[in-house]
């Protein structure tokens, strides 16, 4: 599922990315995404069939299987996804067709049970409204950080 951003002050959040040196910048968008989305991977679990594991989780990384969305090397992007703990959580989560072996034996069909679309829905406002307040906190600590160590 892809959702395109559109939210006032941007621009001041560029500004202030500018004042951190070009290598800082990528992971203080990093850590604010990931603070953000975790609500939803952490509420696609309560709502997770498979009790007990965690079954979905936030990288920027993709498995060798999908398809990497964006070229480019100035974007930052943060997936909440399936784990390592449950690579099988997509089939639950949309379901699969019946499946045959090549005798014709029926070997059944997954009914979908969806957990991150209902988890993405109930937290999708407060995340799109809180990301830019966790960029600016990310850089104010940043800066912090930096000038603590004399830099």
């Amino acid at each position: 599922m892809r959702s395109v951003l559109n939210f006032a002050g941007v621009d001041e959040i560029d500004d202030s990315l500018a004042a951190l040196p070009r290598a800082a910048r990528k992971p203080v968008i990093r850590r604010a995404l990931k603070k953000q989305l975790k609500p939803v991977a952490r509420e696609a679990n309560n709502l997770w069939a498979g009790a007990g594991q965690e079954a979905f989780g936030v990288s920027e990384k993709l498995r060798q299987s999908q398809p990497k969305v964006s070229p480019s090397n100035t974007a930052v992007t943060m997936y909440v996804g399936s784990t390592n703990a449950a690579p099988h959580a997509h089939l639950i989560e949309f379901g699969t067709e019946p499946r045959y072996h090549k005798s014709g034996k029926y070997v059944g069909a997954v009914a979908p049970d969806p957990s991150l679309g209902p988890a993405w829905d109930a937290h999708k406002d407060q995340i799109l409204s809180g990301i830019a307040e966790e960029i600016g906190k990310e850089i104010e600590a940043t800066l912090n950080r930096r000038s603590a160590r004399g830099r």
